[in-house]
């Protein structure tokens, strides 16, 4: 699945770096040297190097030289082909798309709600349910999503109202 990774900010030096704003969890692996990344407009972008300078990841990338060239990149995503469905570092690792569109039933297996969005906050992601009766926040933490089964778009949840936790 194509997927944006990351976007292009703006030149670092003179000699065709990039700044780059990181979208995804495995930026080791996505931008290795000799990485292909999708653009919209400028094709295929090929890694030419990569280090981080004061908590900044810049880019080269194979046949933009200067400054000029990365201005003309600016704004532009960067996409990789990933699969969703690789399994993750561990078995609580889950992509936001495969969290998306699966239907959160309570303990007592009544249906709550479907997962409309995944918040990346800093603290821990949150779970947007449409329920019956409008959108629950519910933070994606074991102790309030003890069960989540991607196979069959089924997880169990536990909100907070009803669990006692704020």
């Amino acid at each position: 699945m194509r997927l944006n990774v990351g976007r292009i900010g703006k030149a670092h030096g003179i000699l065709g770096e990039a700044t780059i704003e990181v979208r995804t969890d495995e930026a080791e692996d996505r931008f290795a040297l000799g990485s292909r990344l999708e653009t919209d407009s400028h094709g295929v972008l090929t890694v030419a190097s990569a280090r981080v300078h004061n908590g900044i990841l810049l880019l080269g990338f194979e046949g933009i030289e200067n400054r000029n060239q990365v201005e003309e990149l600016r704004n532009e995503l960067l996409y990789a082909d990933v699969d969703i469905d690789a399994p993750g570092l561990d078995e609580d690792d889950y992509h936001v798309l495969q969290l998306i569109g699966c239907i959160a039933y309570l303990e007592d297996g009544s249906e709550f709600g479907a997962v409309t969005e995944v918040l990346n906050l800093p603290g821990q992601d949150v779970l947007a349910i449409n329920t019956a009766s409008g959108e629950v926040m519910i933070p994606f933490v074991r102790q309030l999503v003890p069960t989540v089964d991607i196979r069959n778009k089924r997880m169990t949840v536990i909100p907070p109202e009803i669990s006692g936790a704020i």
